[in-house]
């Protein structure tokens, strides 16, 4: 079964769509797998000896393909093809004819010096959607640095903003600076093939993962704008620092991961009216210490003593959920372990098993997005080379 077909006889959303995937690492490979799970049919080009350097980077079985590729190249094809061979770029220039997208994210002038820049792609298919992800800005002082998710999050702001009052800066759990990046550049890839619709011309598409990580921080600049100086570093709470409670409280049996976030609304009194009366506090409806989010801001120690008492004789999802069902903004700390095994998130395909020739069933994180008319079925990464006939029959009418 190709790779844009899909169950209950509908195509895809991205049915018929080529993309042309010369990507590495993570801020790339989201791009095109998100493309992939969209229906779209990726064919990932890669050095025949030991492919994306993704592949065997962060593997703890030589030659076996790491976790870390397979959760990043789900339902992409993989075609094997030396770029630094004349026929390797004679085979690359067939396929560009062809493709619809075109995507890379390699260092800074690598892609150029290969002979594929987009001034010369664009004479081969003026159609082609010629997708590029960098760390910074091409036009830039920093044009030529090189980029990973942690300089990408230190450069964008996020390091900044993370961590606790007088404590070092620390960089954020997600890796929001690559997938973000790779998120960032699949929507502009979208609409740009939306665009060619009406014009019949493709175009370049850009992101820099500084960008990309600033716009992920849009309330840190409301917080500068708010406050008249830079963004600080407020532990659990909120950015702007207007809220209270807005933190982690710690449930019983008092493991790593138990705890439970608790947040009520700075646009009033609603949530924290219905969180006293959750709580059993009633007497503390009219308390002038707490009438406003203003005034809870200014006794915040002891809302947290409150919400603590509280916490302590729970486990984090009975008060996430008590909290919850009586309207409070509420969610328990679940980790990877939890998360893995919810039946519900089984249920909804966010974590599908699938088979790997070599190191047999592995449970990835699925497609967040659901709609309608395009279920594309989850398929494992492709071993290194696994399609090149298939892909190039498909693509060029030839297995060579």
């Amino acid at each position: 079964m190709k790779q844009s077909e899909q169950t209950q006889g509908t195509k895809a959303a991205l049915s018929g769509v080529k993309v042309l995937d010369l990507t590495q690492f993570e801020s790339g490979t989201s791009c095109t797998e998100f493309l992939a799970w969209l229906g779209a049919d990726v064919v990932k080009i890669e050095e025949p000896r030991r492919g994306e350097s993704g592949r065997f980077a962060s593997t703890e079985i030589q030659d076996v393909d790491s976790y870390y590729f397979i959760l990043l190249n789900a339902n992409k094809r993989s075609v094997a093809c030396d770029l630094k061979s004349e026929e390797g770029k004679q085979l690359l220039l067939r396929l560009i004819t062809k493709a619809d997208v075109m995507i890379e994210n390699m260092a800074p002038g690598a892609i150029e010096r290969l002979g594929f820049g987009y001034d010369v792609v664009k004479q081969i298919n003026p159609r082609i959607v010629y997708a590029q992800i960098k760390g910074f800005a091409a036009d830039g002082p920093f044009a030529n640095f090189l980029s990973f998710d942690t300089i990408a999050q230190s450069v964008g702001g996020a390091v900044s903003i993370t961590g606790t009052q007088g404590g070092p800066p620390l960089k954020p759990g997600p890796n929001v600076g690559d997938t973000g990046s790779g998120l960032h550049c699949a929507i502009g890839i979208l609409a740009a093939l939306f665009q060619r619709q009406a014009t019949g011309r493709g175009q370049k598409v850009e992101v820099a993962m500084q960008d990309a990580v600033i716009n992920f921080n849009r309330i840190a600049f409301a917080g500068h704008l708010l406050w008249g100086r830079p963004a600080a570093r407020n532990g659990n709470r909120s950015v702007l620092a207007t809220s209270a409670p807005s933190d982690l409280y710690r449930c019983k049996p008092g493991g790593c991961n138990d705890y439970v976030f608790i947040y009520t609304s700075r646009g009033g009194n609603g949530h924290w009216q219905r969180l006293l009366q959750v709580i059993g506090r009633e007497d503390l409806l009219d308390d002038p210490k707490f009438a406003t989010p203003e005034a809870r801001i200014e006794h915040v120690q002891e809302v947290d003593a409150l919400l603590s008492s509280w916490c302590a004789e729970h486990t984090k999802l009975e008060a996430m959920e008590v909290l919850q069902r009586g309207g409070v903004p509420a969610g328990a700390v679940f980790d990877t372990g939890e998360l893995l095994q919810d039946p519900h998130l089984r249920k909804r395909e966010m974590f599908v098993t699938v088979e790997h020739p070599v190191r047999g069933p592995v449970t990835i994180p699925g497609f967040p997005i659901k709609m309608s008319e395009s279920r594309v079925p989850m398929r494992c990464a492709p071993t290194l080379g696994q399609h090149t006939e298939e892909a190039l029959a498909d693509w060029l009418g030839t297995g060579n």
